[in-house]
């Protein structure tokens, strides 16, 4: 693979690149703990999962990560990442000034448009520029700071809101994006004018119709979108979970942050599971483990008491949170194995149906979670069993060869 030539150093590239995608991990879990007090602004109930949603719209805005995965190959990446960015800011300091929530959603949604932009750019622009062994360290740095995210943003956002309002919290990630976006402007672009697709969106329909079609690569995608969508309930649904059901407010920022170093952990020591064993061995391992700690949570709820006391819950959701993210990474790259030279149509066909149908099956999840935990274990049940059928019973001869994966990635879940 050949790359281009740097304008600016590898350390500022790993910077920037990690200021660019923390904007989708930013423009949710710093969130999170104002929902309570948006509820109280739009005079909805407490245990409404209505506030839910301003985390699964933008969750859904990723769906477009297909039109702009083609955008950024077609005109170069620069273009794209400044328009995500321009979109990202406008829509996340309209958010705040919004007069009904069915406006916020909206806006919500177009911030999530904004935040895949510049994620999609971001990765493409580092591909550019580095390959092999010295692109994987680039990218561990990168993800490695992403990972932080999920544990200081909350406890953030809760010390804002004791200080400031809900208004405020919000405004941090559009601010937050501001000097990020100038700094785009030291940049050069990284995708020479030789180098850029050439044929229009509608030409690349039999590619897309190639994909789609591939019974291997929709297995792994739906295994993969399936157990995401759980993760976007608990995400989207936490500080009601903990604040409301729970009555632990205070303990919100804690827990959280808990859960996602450990998911963390799970995620760092994915690569070196799959390296040594395997992804398809290490994808059927987790998905043995979620399954059976999502038994054991239903069974819970008959055994000691519904709602389930919160421990058992933070100990079942921390689990198979952190069998996610450590299984994902395997069910793309299985995914995309097959793809050969549409690889890059397949990631972005791939992420858009990750992130758009994960978040809806999400958004109808929390909708049953009123007074108890009991329908998000049946849900997380529900899935890891489709999921293993799915992978489990892949004929013996659409088996790929076992894939050795030197660099995980993580999704950006809040």
């Amino acid at each position: 693979m050949q790359t281009t030539r740097r304008s600016v150093s590898t350390k500022e590239v790993i910077v920037f690149t990690s200021c660019s995608m923390i904007l989708t991990a930013l423009g949710i879990d710093i969130m999170l703990p104002a929902l309570g007090a948006i509820r109280q602004h739009f005079g909805l109930p407490d245990n409404s999962p209505a506030t839910a949603n301003l985390i699964s719209y933008f969750f859904m805005g990723q769906i477009t990560q297909i039109f702009f995965g083609y955008l950024t190959d077609r005109y170069g990446r620069l273009p794209v990442l400044r328009i995500g960015f321009v979109i990202y800011i406008f829509c996340g300091i309209a958010t705040v000034f919004a007069p009904a929530l069915s406006m916020m959603l909206v806006l919500r949604f177009f911030s999530g448009m904004g935040a895949a932009a510049v994620l999609m750019t971001a990765i493409a622009s580092v591909r550019d520029q580095y390959a092999g062994s010295e692109m994987a360290r680039v990218m561990s740095f990168v993800l490695t700071i992403m990972l932080l995210t999920p544990v200081i943003a909350p406890a953030l956002g809760s010390f804002v809101l004791q200080h400031s309002s809900w208004q405020v919290v919000f405004l941090i990630p559009p601010l937050f994006a501001i000097p990020v976006f100038i700094w785009s402007f030291r940049l050069t672009e990284t995708l020479p004018a030789e180098a850029r697709l050439q044929t229009s969106f509608l030409k690349s329909m039999p590619q897309l119709w190639y994909v789609l079609t591939n019974r291997l690569f929709m297995r792994y995608c739906i295994t993969a979108t399936i157990i995401f969508s759980i993760l976007t309930a608990y995400v989207s649904s936490s500080e009601r979970i903990i604040g409301e059901l729970y009555l632990q407010p205070a303990l919100f920022p804690w827990i959280f942050g808990t859960i996602g170093a450990v998911m963390a952990v799970f995620a760092l020591s994915n690569s070196y599971f799959t390296k040594r064993f395997g992804a398809k061995r290490v994808l059927r391992f987790f998905l043995t483990a979620y399954m059976l700690v999502s038994l054991l949570f239903v069974a819970l709820h008959f055994i000691i008491d519904n709602p389930l006391p919160l421990w058992y819950f933070v100990v079942c959701i921390g689990l198979l949170m952190s069998f996610t993210v450590a299984a994902d990474p395997n069910g793309s790259a299985l995914a995309l194995e097959p793809m050969g030279s549409k690889a890059g149509i397949a990631a972005s066909v791939y992420g858009t149906l990750f992130f758009f149908i994960g978040s809806l099956i999400g958004t109808i999840i929390n909708h049953f979670m009123i007074a108890s935990v009991l329908p998000l274990a049946i849900a997380a049940l529900i899935v890891s069993v489709v999921g293993m059928i799915l992978v489990f019973s892949e004929p013996k001869n659409f088996l790929p060869k076992t894939i050795r994966m030197h660099q995980s990635r993580v999704i950006g879940f809040g």
